[in-house]
């Protein structure tokens, strides 16, 4: 039901075969992203528009909260993956937006089982800085 929503909202808001790629990457399921997906992404960060695509979408997952966490932490993952293996131009982006990166250093959030599932952003989001 999930896939059919996305795919949904990938359709009426017209978003490009990476867009879909990127929202596929960072998506609300309880698993990681796939290796074949981020590579397919890192390799499209060589294109300018595609560049600009993917980076959108990932700055608008890194500014989910709440129940949205997964988003945050899986575009973290995608961050870090794109930035060791695609464009340059990745990690100049991130160093330019390092302020949103910090701020994720203190992102909080606890489940309805009082869970911290913040940890791991606030984790990924430290070790992503000290790479920049």
């Amino acid at each position: 039901m999930t896939t059919l929503r996305r795919n949904l909202k990938n359709t009426v808001n017209n978003y490009t075969d990476i867009q879909c790629k990127v929202r596929e990457a960072t998506c609300n399921e309880p698993w990681g992203p796939a290796t074949t997906v981020m590579t397919e992404i890192a390799d499209a960060t060589y294109s300018v528009v595609e560049f600009a695509e993917i980076m959108t979408i990932l700055w608008k997952r890194l500014n989910d909260h709440g129940k949205n966490w997964r988003h945050v932490y899986k575009a973290l993952l995608v961050l870090d993956y794109i930035i060791k293996r695609g464009s340059e131009r990745v990690a100049q982006q991130c160093k330019e937006q390092i302020y949103s990166l910090l701020t994720l250093q203190d992102f909080r959030f606890v489940d309805k089982d009082g869970k911290d599932q913040g940890a791991s952003v606030r984790e990924k989001a430290r070790q992503l800085v000290t790479l920049l």
